[in-house]
C-alpha cells in the first residue's frame, strides 16, 4: 500500500485559494494553477487535473514528471522536490508526521474526491462528454466575463476567457449529440468573440481578426444568426481601429443581414459611422436615419459588456456619426443624452468603457462649438481612469482630443495648452495624471 505524500497536501493547504477567501487551494485551483503556469512559461497546454493531484497526496505517485514538479514547487513556493515529499523511484521515502488521531482517517481522501468528482461527472452526463450542465456553466462563465469587462483588470478575464475557447475545443474532439456540438460551437465562438474584443483594446486588432475567422467559422457550425451578427460587430471594430473604414463598413453591413436584438442596433449605428469616416456622407446619413428609426430591442439572453448596445451606447454612437458630418451640435446634444443614461443605470448594468468614449465625444463636440470650459469639464471626468482601464481606443481617441486643442483656434488659449499638456501625461505617464483644474 502506498504511503500518504503529507508534505505535498500540508503545502497545498496552507496554500490560500484563488477564488474563496479564507479557504485552502483545491486540488482543482492547484492543478489549473500549475497549468497556466506551464503555458505561460513553455506555451504548452498540459492536462493537469484534481484527480491527479489526489494521486500525488495519496502517494499513488511518488515521482511526476519534471514539468509537474517545477509547476508544484512554483505554485507552492517550495525550493526542492523534497519538501514535496517527491522522491525518485528507488529512495526511501521521507518521514511524516503520524495522523491517525485524526477523527476522517479512512475518508478524508473520498470527502474531497467526491466532491472534485461531482463537478467532473457533469462531462459524463447522456452519454456524451458532456451534458446540459456542462455547456450552461460555459455559457454563464461567458456572461460573468462579458458583464465584468472594464470594470477588473483585463488580463485575468482575457486568460479565463482563453480557457473557456480551449475547453469547447477540447470537448468538440469528444462525442455529443447534434443539438450538444452546436451549443459548444456557440460557445467556442462567444469565447473567440470577446477575445478578439479585448485584443482590440489592448492595441492588437490583427490578432483580433485571427480569433474573429474561427469565431465565423464557429457561428456557421453552430448555425447561429446572433454570434453571427456580433462576429461581424467584432470584425468591423478591428477594421475601424485600424482606420479601415471601408472593411469595417462592409462587416457591418453583412452582419445586418443576421442581426437581431442589440446586435441590430450596433451595427446599424456602426455602419452610419463607418460610411462617414470613409467621406460617403450621403449614404451615411441615409444610414443613420435608418439607425435612429429602429425601435430597440433588447434580445433574449445577451451576454452583455461590449457585447450589448443599450440605448445609451448607441446615442454615443450616433453622436460620432454626426461629429463626422461637420454637426457639432448635434453630436454635443447624443453625448449628453448619452451620458446622462449611463450615470442613470445600473451600476450592474453600466458600461464604463463606451461611457469613458462618449466622454471623450462631448469634449470634441464642445472644441468644435468653441466652449472651452465645457470641453474641459467633460475631460476631467475621464481623467481619473485607472492606468489598467485605459485601452487603446480611448488612447487613441484622448489623442485626437489632444490635437483639436492645437489648432490654430486655440494656439492662444492657456485652458487649451493645459489640457493639451494634461492628456499627454494621461498617455505618458498615466498613474500622475490629475485633472486640469
Amino acid at each position: 500500500m502506498s504511503e500518504v505524500n503529507g508534505l505535498l497536501r500540508a503545502a497545498r493547504e496552507r496554500t490560500r485559494s484563488p477564488s474563496a477567501p479564507g479557504e485552502s487551494m483545491s486540488r482543482a485551483e492547484l492543478a489549473d494553477a500549475v497549468c497556466e503556469w506551464l503555458w505561460q512559461t513553455t506555451q504548452t497546454q498540459y492536462e493537469l487535473d484534481g484527480h491527479y493531484i489526489a494521486k500525488l497526496e495519496r502517494g499513488a505517485v511518488r515521482w511526476p514528471g519534471a514539468p509537474y514538479r517545477a509547476g508544484l514547487r512554483h505554485v507552492l513556493k517550495v525550493a526542492s522536490d523534497n519538501e514535496l515529499g517527491f522522491i525518485p523511484p528507488g529512495a526511501a521515502p521521507p518521514i511524516e508526521p503520524d495522523l491517525t488521531s485524526c477523527s476522517t482517517i479512512g475518508l478524508e481522501d473520498d470527502l474531497v474526491d467526491a466532491g472534485d468528482e461531482s463537478v467532473s461527472l457533469l462531462t459524463l452526463a447522456e452519454e456524451s462528454n458532456l451534458g446540459e450542465l456542462t455547456v450552461e456553466q460555459m455559457h454563464a462563465d461567458l456572461h460573468r466575463v462579458a458583464q465584468t469587462y472594464l470594470r477588473v483588470p483585463t488580463k485575468p478575464l482575457f486568460l479565463r476567457t482563453r480557457g473557456i475557447r480551449d475547453r469547447a475545443f477540447k470537448l468538440l474532439s469528444g462525442r455529443q449529440q447534434p443539438a450538444q456540438t452546436r451549443d459548444l460551437y456557440a460557445a467556442a465562438g462567444w469565447s473567440l468573440t470577446l477575445l478578439a474584443w479585448m485584443s482590440v483594446d489592448l492595441g492588437r486588432p490583427d490578432i483580433a481578426e485571427s480569433h474573429t475567422r474561427t469565431a465565423w467559422a464557429c457561428a456557421e457550425s453552430a448555425d447561429h444568426d446572433d454570434l453571427r451578427a456580433w462576429v461581424r460587430a467584432a470584425q468591423h471594430t478591428a477594421a475601424f481601429w485600424q482606420d479601415d473604414f471601408g472593411k469595417a463598413a462592409v462587416f457591418a453591413a453583412d452582419g445586418l443581414r443576421f442581426a437581431r436584438g442589440s446586435s441590430k442596433t450596433f451595427l446599424a449605428a456602426a455602419h452610419a459611422v463607418d460610411l462617414a469616416r470613409a467621406g460617403q456622407f450621403g449614404p451615411a446619413r441615409q444610414a443613420l436615419e435608418l439607425a435612429k428609426s429602429a425601435e430597440f430591442e433588447a434580445g433574449t439572453n445577451e451576454l452583455g459588456g461590449p457585447l450589448l448596445c443599450s440605448p445609451e451606447r448607441a446615442e454615443a454612437i450616433w453622436s460620432d456619426a454626426h461629429l463626422w458630418l461637420g454637426e457639432a451640435a448635434v453630436t454635443a446634444e447624443h453625448a449628453d443624452r448619452s451620458v446622462r443614461l449611463f450615470e442613470a443605470a445600473a451600476h450592474a448594468q453600466r458600461n464604463y468603457g463606451s461611457e469613458r468614449m462618449v466622454r471623450l465625444q462631448q469634449v470634441k463636440a464642445r472644441l468644435e462649438l468653441g466652449e472651452l470650459d465645457g470641453a474641459v469639464e467633460a475631460l476631467d471626468a475621464v481623467l481619473p481612469t485607472a492606468p489598467e482601464f485605459r485601452v487603446r481606443p480611448l488612447i487613441q481617441r484622448i489623442s485626437e482630443v489632444a490635437a483639436q486643442t492645437r489648432t490654430p483656434r486655440y494656439l492662444g488659449e492657456a485652458k487649451a495648452r493645459a489640457m493639451h499638456e494634461t492628456i499627454r501625461e494621461f498617455v505618458r505617464r498615466p498613474a500622475t495624471t490629475r485633472p486640469t483644474r
